[in-house]
């Protein structure tokens, strides 16, 4: 299951806060998966992605995927992903989370298993309810303000992103080609 993490709402739409959500559904999107439902206090979409199928990367059997886009705030993302895990009956090491990364550059994308949470308090949501931090991470880097003010911080990720909109659409697609890259079978670096 890919989790993307953002918050509802119109007014969240466009933040850095929500790359995970726009990550989300430009894989829901590209590899053409049935129409998102209301299910698991989220949205979720769900198909195969075929090898060989439009971005789908090497030449492997179908890879059976859930798409799920919580629709809780983010720091009660976990709220979302303990059923929807519970229902499809997943290990945390089945669940590959996408999210913002402030302590990575604007438009580097990188991969992990486990490790810390670095104060994301989505990520930790996720944790406490799956009982386990062992699952898969794609960091999207939006930047970081200059400022350490956690006041600061949090109106720049609540913020839109101010760099072009085809710098943004980039680093959707990196981050959606390191997802595929996963869960076509190359596993990230821990």
């Amino acid at each position: 299951m890919i989790v993307g993490l953002g918050n509802p709402g119109r007014e969240h739409a466009g933040t850095r806060h929500n790359v995970g959500f726009m990550v989300a559904e430009a894989l829901i999107e590209r590899w053409e998966l049935a129409r998102a439902k209301d299910r698991f206090l989220g949205r979720i979409a769900e198909g195969r992605v075929r090898a060989g199928a439009p971005g789908a990367p090497g030449s492997q059997a179908p890879v059976r995927v859930a798409v799920l886009c919580p629709q809780t705030y983010m720091n009660d993302a976990g709220r979302s992903v303990g059923p929807a895990c519970g229902s499809y009956k997943l290990a945390p090491e089945r669940v590959l989370v996408v999210h913002d990364e402030i302590d990575l550059p604007f438009g580097e994308v990188r991969a992990r298993t486990g490790g810390g949470l670095a104060g994301h308090n989505g990520l930790k949501s996720i944790k406490r309810e799956l009982g386990s931090g062992e699952f898969t991470r794609v960091r999207v880097g939006v930047g970081r303000p200059d400022s350490s003010d956690p006041e600061i911080v949090s109106a720049y990720v609540l913020g839109r992103f101010r760099e072009g909109r085809e710098q943004v659409q980039e680093l959707v697609e990196r981050a959606c080609e390191e997802v595929e890259r996963i869960v076509m079978g190359d596993a990230p670096a821990g």
